[in-house]
């Protein structure tokens, strides 16, 4: 069996590892849309931080009504269960919320610390589409990684 004879070495002898990150680099995202990401995500981490304080507000208030001795004695026991289940909805909203806000802080903390290599899959490393970084800012993988890691956890 013959094989082929292997290409030449590129100019320059920096090797086809080289050549590779060049045409990588070439295909970033520009300075337009980091900038237009970088406000997206701003914009997200001050509306989760608004609606944790809301959540917070809301817990206080349903705490402090919990909390009155008036408050026991004058509702049914399926008012008092309903009731737990709202506080109990409400961390869970919060709890949300706080992952939510974590992924963004995330996001905006790989945006600063390395702003050439911000929007590049963390599996394969190909450039993440620029419309599915403006719907998910935060996103880390491109759309046939994260598929193909949901199929691998389903």
């Amino acid at each position: 069996m013959q094989g082929r004879a292997a290409p030449p070495e590129p100019a320059g002898g920096r090797g086809w590892g080289h050549t590779e990150a060049r045409k990588r680099m070439a295909r970033k995202l520009t300075k337009k849309q980091v900038e237009h990401l970088q406000r997206r995500l701003m914009r997200e981490r001050e509306r989760a931080l608004r609606t944790l304080g809301q959540l917070d507000e809301a817990s206080k208030e349903s705490a402090e009504q919990a909390d009155s001795d008036s408050y026991s004695y004058s509702d049914h026991m399926a008012d008092l269960g309903t009731d737990a289940m709202e506080r109990e909805k409400m961390l869970l909203f919060a709890s949300k919320e706080g992952r939510y806000l974590y992924r963004i802080e995330e996001a905006l903390r790989r945006l600063y610390k390395d702003p050439e290599n911000f929007g590049f899959c963390h599996s394969c490393r190909k450039l993440i589409d620029f419309e599915r970084l403006d719907a998910l800012p935060h996103a880390r993988y491109c759309i046939d990684c994260k598929l193909k890691e949901e199929a691998d956890a389903a």
